[in-house]
């Protein structure tokens, strides 16, 4: 009997963890180890953010799930990693009784999200600064209230400034950011207050609509439509400002620092922020079998897992080489190791990075989150089915390959809503196989915006609590 662990019940974890208790769940022992004893969705918390939808509607136990689909649940927080052939195992503290426990396995997969590196930034983060953040359960809540405590000062006639966007140089999820500015901005209409707040989108993309990835670009009728255009027309119309090529270096109360492309620095002031934090890798220590630090082996020094991709290409060469990038997620050192969804270090940036005369990298990394973790944890899964039945590991599955479908909330409402639905095939571009400057198959990649999107954000949140409740026929459902 074989024994698969998985760290981490997020998109990329939990998926992994459905499909192998389905499938070998019954004769191998598949083991998910989380601090957290809730499976969450993360697209969901832009709206609880605005105080639209009630926290406890993202958020279900995952014991009840697991269950049903032949899973063991360990409520403990990780903290070591012992990798070595012959003893391998994990150890972890258990939440509530902080008593140490040790897990054993023959297969490991890591997938536990993102630190969030709100330390990075001086003065970053809702609890240690002046900020505030939806990447969290708990940080959706309080920006929450943060929030509706500022529309009361604007009821009473205060004006006030927001800023929205990414605190770090090097920040993701510029995406989930700009859902929440656009959710602001409506919320802010219906209220009737919008002429009591100037709101800013700052971030530390190359142009408008960048994403970290290098922009979405389709074709029709023989025109091309750029996603900087269409979101620069989208702040145009909501009467939102904006300023791109910028990195946070610290944070005040009520004040950001920043430095641009050109190496000026500048001070933002603010009544309210929410910026997205730095990901880094979580912390954990990785000891071999003599006691030593063996990190080196299986994380960068971020603290990403090294999988089988081609690290430490300069940027010209790594975007003319797509197969750069993972297909397997297995760490080269220790192949019964594989790292999926945020977890897995990219080979490099998917937009151009750019460092300033002061020596700043301004650079969105790459996002490898939502559709793309839950795709990643199926591939790995599938990989450990057939390492456990004596195969190689055969499903291939680069982010130069994945489609990914993307639907941006801006305004909840099933009546007067929208949404901006992004589809990108493939995700990173393939300059290879699609013979354009974009590396993309612009005709499978899509751009549009309308109440149709509002429709389907709203269906999406209900389909996707079906899928990972691993409710009849979930299997069916895409990633």
């Amino acid at each position: 009997m074989a024994k698969i662990l998985i760290i981490g019940a997020g998109f990329a974890g939990h998926t992994a963890a459905l499909y192998l208790g389905s499938k070998i769940g019954r004769k191998h022992e598949v083991t998910v180890v989380s601090n957290r004893d809730v499976f969450s969705y993360l697209p969901s918390w832009v709206w609880v953010g605005v105080g639209h939808m009630k926290p406890e509607k993202t958020v279900f136990k995952l014991k009840p799930v697991y269950d049903r689909k032949n899973i063991r649940f360990v409520h403990a927080a990780v903290k070591e990693i012992h990798p070595d052939a012959g003893d391998q195992y994990v150890l972890a503290d258990e939440v509530g009784s902080g008593r140490e426990t040790r897990l054993d396995y023959d297969y490991l997969v890591i997938a536990p999200g993102p630190l969030l590196n709100f330390a990075g930034t001086p003065g970053l983060g809702p609890e240690n600064g002046f900020t505030h953040s939806i990447c969290s359960y708990p940080h959706a809540i309080k920006t929450r209230d943060a929030y509706l405590a500022l529309c009361e000062r604007m009821k009473k006639g205060e004006k006030v400034k927001i800023v929205i966007g990414t605190g770090h140089p090097m920040a993701t999820c510029q995406g989930a950011a700009f859902e929440y500015i656009v959710n602001v901005h409506k919320d802010l209409v219906k209220k009737g207050l919008r002429d009591k707040a100037d709101i800013l989108w700052l971030s530390n993309e190359p142009a408008l609509g960048d994403f970290g990835v290098n922009g979405v670009q389709i074709k029709r009728n023989g025109h091309m439509l750029r996603s900087e255009e269409f979101i620069k027309s989208v702040f145009n119309d909501h009467g939102i400002r904006y300023q791109i090529q910028t990195g946070v270096t610290k944070v005040e109360e009520g004040k950001i620092h920043w430095q641009n492309y050109e190496g000026e620095e500048g001070v933002t002031e603010f009544d309210f922020a929410m910026l997205i934090p730095q990901f880094k890798g979580q912390p954990f220590k990785y000891i071999g079998k003599d006691g030593s630090d063996i990190a080196s082996k299986i994380v960068n020094p971020a603290g990403f897992v090294l999988v089988d991709g081609k690290y430490g290409l300069p940027y010209p060469e790594l975007a003319q080489t797509p197969e750069a990038w993972p297909a397997k997620y297995q760490n080269p050192s220790y192949p019964n190791i594989y790292a999926a969804g945020i977890a897995f270090a990219p080979p490099g940036p998917i937009s151009k990075p750019f460092t300033n005369k002061n020596n700043l990298a301004i650079a969105p990394a790459p996002p490898r989150t939502g559709m793309v973790s839950g795709t990643i944890g199926r591939v790995v899964a599938m990989n450990i089915i057939d390492a456990v039945n004596g195969r190689e590991p055969s499903h291939h599955e680069s982010m130069t390959e994945m489609v990914a479908a993307c639907v941006a909330s801006m305004g909840d409402s099933l009546w007067d809503g929208s949404a901006v639905t992004i589809v990108m095939r493939p995700v990173v571009p393939d300059r290879k196989k699609f013979h354009n400057e974009y590396g993309r198959d612009l005709f499978i990649s899509h751009l549009e915006m309308g109440l149709s999107g509002a429709w389907m954000k709203f269906m999406l949140h209900h389909t996707f609590m079906w899928k990972f409740k691993a409710r009849p026929g979930w299997t069916l459902i895409p990633e």
